[in-house]
């Protein structure tokens, strides 16, 4: 079972969309080949609850982030050669010296393009076979053992086939006779069709490791340590928006006797950026991937469920608080159901009246925090809320961004402070913007 996110979650954090040039997954899309980006993507559809192999994909793109190699092959040479070997003929020998002669033939007859492009093909897949071989030589070469140990042994055994060994020796083939050709077509496309197919996808896994760990060492991200589901656990240091470019860093940590944090600031104070850096990190951990922060550690959750912008349904005939509504019900659904979850809600019930958004975040957040396997961030502007919890008592930890006032402007921090904050200056924004004059300015 993979890690869940949903839609809702997904469009908050700005996780998906190859094209959202703004997304967390066009960040690390830097990959060359088509393949490469088929298996990012299922990467970021299906994040990992396993902490074993959580840890494992994270070693290797550590290693590739420490080893700083390049990926040995451009977008269009290999392109040509993914083209040939996935055109290839099943037969015999006989049954591909007939197709080669036969295009051959027809190349001098009426000036078919075919054999140029079979000649093209294998000698770009030669070519790629050398450079292959010699990356792995060398990568082998940079230590006596790797987390890619396994794809190095699978790649020398292939490369030792017997079948295989006129690689060495290969010619230019725009120089060769027609039937060392066919000899080499029949064993690339046909006779070693399986250990094609393997060192092809190996390439697109290289090309993926490659990619991401560059991403991870150029924005200086660190590589999260997963641990089993019962330590129930996250804490980070450091952490910060991976899309920013001068970032705040901020610390939290959870545990099962404090599973929930209370988070109150002003409007712009960074509230809703917190929450999605903490959202980011926690499903792009659950990948293995690495994280924007110093240092994080997490037990593995089911899945992460987050409630930052939710709209209204004209489809639907919904107001925003029915919306806000069927969410929380959508979420306290799979949190009855005995699963394992961070939840993410920014500014509970905020399309109803005060006095309803209070009793209802008193209520909601009460309840959820007694589930102590979830871990829950719950920001609000209702700082009533935060007084009544911290009076209950319970595994709440209560947190705030502050504001300082230079003035009548406003400078905010983004960085948490154990506490509740009153902060509220909606109307020294509106003053400054000069609304009211502008309202009542006449001609």
């Amino acid at each position: 079972m993979s890690f869940f996110a949903d839609k809702q979650t997904l469009d908050d954090l700005n996780i998906s969309g190859k094209y959202n040039h703004k997304s967390v997954y066009r960040m690390f899309d830097t990959v060359t080949t088509g393949g490469g980006r088929k298996l990012l993507e299922q990467m970021f559809r299906q994040p990992l609850t396993d902490h074993a192999a959580i840890n494992d994909r994270s070693s290797i793109f550590q290693y590739f982030g420490r080893n700083a190699v390049t990926f040995p092959f451009g977008t269009e040479a290999f392109e040509v050669v993914e083209n040939y070997l996935s055109s290839g003929i099943s037969g015999s020998m006989p049954a591909t010296a007939w197709n080669i002669i036969s295009v051959r033939l027809l190349k001098t007859v009426i000036r078919d393009t075919r054999y140029d492009l079979l000649v093209t093909g294998v000698g770009k897949t030669i070519a790629l076979l050398k450079v292959f071989r010699e990356f792995i030589c060398q990568l082998a070469a940079s230590g006596a053992y790797s987390p890619v140990q396994a794809h190095i042994e699978k790649i020398r055994e292939i490369f030792n086939d017997k079948r295989l060994q006129w690689l060495n020796d290969a010619q230019d083939v725009a120089q060769i006779s027609p039937l060392r050709l066919i000899r080499y077509d029949y064993l690339l496309r046909t006779a070693c069709q399986n250990e094609m197919k393997t060192l092809v996808d190996i390439i697109y896994e290289f090309d993926v490791y490659i990619a991401v760990a560059a991403v991870g060492r150029t924005k200086h991200f660190c590589y999260a340590r997963a641990a089993p589901k019962h330590k129930n656990v996250i804490n980070i240091s450091g952490l910060f928006h991976p899309s920013l470019e001068k970032p705040v860093s901020n610390h939290i940590s959870f545990q099962q006797e404090c599973n929930v944090a209370f988070l109150t600031g002003a409007n712009m104070a960074g509230k809703s950026t917190f929450m999605k850096s903490f959202g980011i990190a926690v499903y792009l951990s659950h990948m293995g991937f690495p994280v924007a922060a110093e240092k994080m550690e997490f037990s593995v959750k089911d899945g992460l469920f987050s409630t930052i912008n939710v709209p209204d349904s004209l489809e639907h005939g919904y107001s925003h608080f029915y919306a806000e509504v069927l969410r929380v019900k959508s979420v306290a659904e799979q949190v009855g159901a005995s699963k394992d979850l961070v939840v993410l809600f920014d500014e509970l019930f905020k399309g109803t009246n005060v006095k309803d958004a209070f009793d209802a975040t008193l209520a909601i957040t009460a309840a959820f925090s007694e589930n102590t396997n979830c871990f829950f961030i719950i920001s609000s502007h209702i700082i009533e809320v935060g007084e009544a919890l911290k009076e209950r008592g319970g595994s709440y930890q209560f947190l705030y961004l502050p504001t300082v006032m230079e003035g009548n402007v406003p400078r905010y921090t983004y960085q948490l402070q154990p506490g509740i904050t009153a902060d509220r200056h909606g109307m020294v924004i509106i003053e400054n913007e000069g609304l009211i004059g502008l309202i009542r300015k006449r001609e």
